[in-house]
C-alpha cells in the first residue's frame, strides 16, 4: 500500500477528474477501524467508496507539525466525510456533483492533536477579548478544514458518545454553503413538502430551532442543579449556537443513531428528511 494515495491522486491526475478504485485492502481495513461505517448496506458502502475516491481525487491533505499522512489516515477522512453525502448522492449524477457540497475548498490540514487557536471577540461595551480556545477541528469559510488526528483515529471508540471530529466540521461545511452559518444549509424546494426553497428554510428553521431550544434549556437545567436534572446525552458544545447544534446533532446522527433518536426522535426525524430525502419520498 506505500504511497498509493500519491500515485493514484496525484495532483495532475486530480485535476483531469480521474478517481482510481481503493485496494480492496485499505478499504476492509478502515471498515474495521470504524464500526459505524461496517454497519451500512453493502449499497451504502458501495456509494461511499465512489464518493470517498472522487474526494480523494479532488482534495489535497497536509500534515503540520511533522505528522506524516498515510493512505488509511487520508481514507478515514475521505469516507467520514462522505458518509453524509450517501444518500444525498443518489439524485446526484455522480460522486463528483455531490461532491458540490464540499467545493469551496481543496485542502485539508492535518495535526497531530489540538491546537490552540487566537481568538478576539468584541464585547457589546466595545471592549476587545483575547484569549485562546483548544481545537481539535475547524471548517472555515471558502477555505481549509483543519482536523486533530487524535480525534480522527479515535472515532470508532467515540461513536458511543456521538462525537465525530471529520463529520461535525464538513456539516459546518454543508451549513455554510450559502455563506452564513445559519444552521440552514440550502434547501430545495419540496423540503418536507414547502412550495419553496424560502419555505423549506422556514420549516427547516422552525423544528430545528425548537430542538436547539430545548436541548439548550437542557443544559442549562444540568448546569443549575447539578445531579437534580439529567444532562443530554447530545455533546453539550451543541449548546453554543444553532450552527453548532446542527454539526453535533449530525454527527451524532451518524456514528449513534439510536442514541440521538433516544434523546430526540423530532430531532432524528428532521435530520432523516435532510440526509435521506429519497427514502423520505417513498
Amino acid at each position: 500500500m506505500l504511497n498509493w494515495l500519491r500515485r493514484c491522486f496525484g495532483r495532475a491526475r486530480a485535476r483531469a477528474g480521474g478517481a482510481r478504485d481503493i485496494p480492496a485492502a485499505l478499504w476492509q481495513a478502515n471498515l474495521a477501524r470504524y464500526a459505524f461505517l461496517a454497519q451500512c448496506t453493502s449499497a451504502e458502502q458501495a456509494r461511499l467508496r465512489e464518493l470517498a475516491s472522487a474526494f480523494l481525487g479532488q482534495k489535497e491533505f497536509h500534515g503540520a507539525g511533522g505528522l506524516v499522512i498515510t493512505d488509511a489516515m487520508a481514507l478515514a477522512v475521505a469516507t467520514q466525510a462522505c458518509l453524509p453525502l450517501v444518500h444525498l448522492s443518489l439524485t446526484a449524477r455522480s460522486p463528483a456533483e455531490a461532491l458540490r457540497w464540499y467545493d469551496d475548498f481543496v485542502g485539508i490540514v492535518m495535526q497531530p492533536g489540538e491546537v490552540l487557536a487566537h481568538r478576539e471577540v468584541t464585547d457589546h461595551d466595545g471592549v476587545v477579548h483575547q484569549y485562546r480556545e483548544a481545537l481539535t477541528g475547524e471548517a472555515m469559510d471558502g477555505g481549509p478544514v483543519m482536523l486533530g488526528w487524535t480525534d480522527v483515529a479515535a472515532a470508532g471508540v467515540s461513536a458511543a458518545q456521538g462525537y465525530n471530529v471529520v463529520i461535525h466540521e464538513f456539516v459546518h461545511k454543508m451549513d455554510l454553503r450559502d455563506g452564513v452559518a445559519d444552521g440552514c444549509p440550502p434547501l430545495p424546494a419540496g423540503f418536507m413538502g414547502a412550495s419553496s426553497a424560502a419555505g423549506a428554510r422556514r420549516l427547516w428553521l422552525s423544528r430545528l430551532e425548537t430542538e436547539f431550544e430545548a436541548f439548550s434549556d437542557q443544559v442549562a437545567a444540568s448546569d443549575r442543579f447539578g445531579g437534580l436534572v439529567k444532562a443530554p446525552w447530545l455533546d453539550r458544545y451543541g449548546a453554543e449556537s444553532i450552527s453548532e447544534f446542527l454539526a453535533v446533532a449530525s454527527e451524532a446522527y451518524f456514528v449513534n443513531p439510536d442514541a440521538l433518536a433516544a434523546q430526540s426522535v423530532g430531532l432524528h426525524d428532521l435530520l432523516d428528511h435532510f440526509f435521506r430525502p429519497r427514502q423520505q419520498q417513498t
